[in-house]
């Protein structure tokens, strides 16, 4: 008879922090049938992670993490678990170092193959030679065999000696009936303003009569941070609340125009295409733009711009403006809430809302901290989007219990539609010059413009897609580009004459190692350079370039850079007014 065999020696139990815990996942579908889940840990995010989830606070740490360099020094190895409903499958996890010189393809992959069943495996950081190009820590991929699979993954650093982690914190369970988020969610009106119009929606919509809610706004419009983003989003949630609420028949119809890391200044001139498309008369629109617009040129004036243009739509529409938070605590409110008051408009908060109690502790008010409601440091997670709804929500119903909507209730002898028309036709508070902007494309034309391609003929299908309303379904932005392809032919650039006010050159920004960069002339004077990778991924810039207050006729050119003769460049669109 013998006993057991002998344990081998346990390894070193070391200090470690979580940078993801429990976070949600779901296998976006793939063209080759495979689902993949990204999650960003570039620009700040893996610090902001090891803040808000593992609650780091020594400063040499955090700085660590800025680059590969420092990771290399501070982590010891990586423990990673994935669990989804089919423990028998694999899933592939990647932890991606990006490149310098080559972001996507120089750098360092750091990769296991594991079980779906919860069990941690871990990456020893040994075990890996890295490449010259390594620069920062990237990206985290997720690869499963089949799409749309939902789950959890946890990440957690187990760091080098010398280094030592915090004490785990564990989260109190949200209880979202208490007094207390009741209480956390009426601190999001900021103002109720003039309810007339939201009013009278609601009571078509008890009527049975068909109403229409559209969203529009950056990534968090589009649903980032949520699982799945198009069922779980902020928006789609409000939509149903509102629904379940206040319709009588599903007489509710849900358009979501969300386009990650773009502002008002893109919002404004896509408005038409993306939310007006078919025809479609929204009664209330949400605009969402708080965190999207510290780029905005003109400081205000495309978001005035914008809400006007939906004020003014001949059916009357109502605007809620909808203002979203960081995981440091800021948004652009302050900057764009005289908007909302001048025009007497609906305002919700989401800083307002959860902000103050992320300070406190648990049991001294606090009712969920920031890694409950963030799913990194731009975008909320499932519960942050519940919370987001229930805010609009709570706005909804406020102006449900106010009096019925009546063409001929008077204050200060007017209607309260006759007060919001003579704002609307008077002076703007930060400037409205972009009311009546609109797209030109290859499908979009405008007679007042001659345009001569020159080398730009090739037609961009690598485009950031986007979930529109309620589907899974990518959709292209801005399909109807002009490209200049160098491998393909290097003549002349495109030149564009237009007589117009003002003019927004859309063009595309990549992080890929073939695209280069244009020069851009009005009038045969230099205006600018447009860089592609100066934002450095996949997305949609909107660049002023000129802007007066008399239409006249403009020459347009822009031209690949000399040295960049070889890449490619795609003019995705442009803004003009007349």
């Amino acid at each position: 008879m013998t006993g057991p065999a002998a344990p081998k020696d346990p390894e070193k139990a070391r200090p470690y922090f979580y940078i993801l815990k429990d976070k949600d996942i779901f296998g976006e579908r793939q063209k080759d049938g495979t689902g993949i889940q990204f999650i960003y840990e570039s620009d700040g995010r893996l610090i902001n992670s090891a803040q808000i989830t593992g609650n780091v606070t020594d400063k040499e740490e955090l700085t660590l993490l800025e680059t590969v360099e420092g990771f290399g020094r501070l982590v010891h190895s990586i423990g990673v678990s994935v669990e989804t409903d089919r423990p028998e499958e694999t899933a592939e996890f990647v932890f991606q170092m990006y490149g310098k010189k080559d972001l996507y393809g120089g750098g360092t992959n750091l990769t296991t193959s594991l079980k779906c069943d919860g069990m941690e495996h871990r990456i020893y950081l040994s075990d890996y030679r890295w490449t010259e190009d390594d620069h920062v820590p990237g990206q985290i991929k997720i690869l499963f065999a089949a799409p749309e699979r939902m789950g959890k993954v946890s990440v957690r650093l187990f760091l080098n000696d010398g280094y030592e982690a915090p004490p785990e914190e564990e989260d109190l369970v949200i209880d979202m009936h208490s007094e207390e988020y009741c209480g956390m969610i009426s601190r999001s009106l900021l103002q109720l303003g003039n309810p007339y119009r939201i009013r009278k929606a609601i009571e078509k919509s008890k009527a049975g009569k068909e109403v229409t809610l559209a969203y529009i706004g950056g990534s968090v419009t589009q649903g980032a941070g949520a699982i799945p983003i198009h069922t779980e989003c902020y928006a789609y949630k409000s939509f149903q609340l509102f629904q379940n609420r206040f319709s009588t028949q599903n007489n509710v119809r849900f358009i979501k125009a969300g386009v990650g890391g773009t502002p008002s200044e893109l919002g404004m001139i896509r408005f038409d295409r993306d939310v007006l498309r078919e025809g479609e008369r929204p009664d209330i629109v949400v605009i969402e733009f708080a965190v999207n617009d510290e780029g905005d040129e003109t400081k205000g004036v495309c978001y005035e711009s914008l809400v006007r243009k939906v004020l003014k739509l001949p059916w009357k529409p109502a605007v809620v403006l909808l203002f979203s938070v960081f995981a440091n605590d800021w948004n652009l409110q302050e900057r764009l809430r005289p908007v909302g008051d001048l025009y007497d408009l609906p305002m919700v908060s989401i800083l307002n809302a959860v902000t103050p109690q992320f300070s406190l502790k648990c049991g001294e008010g606090r009712i969920l901290s920031k890694n409950q409601f963030f799913y990194d440091m731009f975008h909320p997670n499932n519960t942050g989007h519940t919370i987001m709804a229930d805010c609009l929500q709570y706005l909804f119903e406020r102006c449900d219990a106010a009096e019925p909507a009546r063409v001929g209730t008077f204050v200060e002898g007017m209607t309260e539609e006759q007060i919001l028309s003579e704002k609307l036709f008077g002076p703007a508070v930060i400037g409205a010059d972009f009311e009546r902007i609109f797209l030109l494309d290859k499908k979009n034309r405008y007679v007042g413009a001659k345009i001569r391609t020159g080398s730009f003929t090739s037609t961009d299908i690598e485009l950031q897609s986007v979930e529109m309303d309620g589907s899974l379904t990518q959709t292209p932005e801005f399909p109807y580009n002009w490209m200049y392809d160098g491998s393909r032919s290097q003549m002349p650039g495109f030149e564009m004459e237009i007589t117009c006010k003002s003019l927004f050159l859309i063009f595309k920004d990549s992080g890929e190692m073939d695209v280069g960069k244009a020069d851009v002339f009005v009038n045969d004077v230099y205006c600018m350079t447009a860089d592609p990778h100066k934002n450095n991924w996949l997305h949609c810039n909107a660049v002023l370039l000129f802007w007066e207050t008399e239409s006249r006729s403009h020459k347009v050119r822009i031209t690949v850079t000399e040295e960049d003769q070889n890449k490619k460049f795609t003019i995705l669109g442009f803004g003009y007014t007349i």
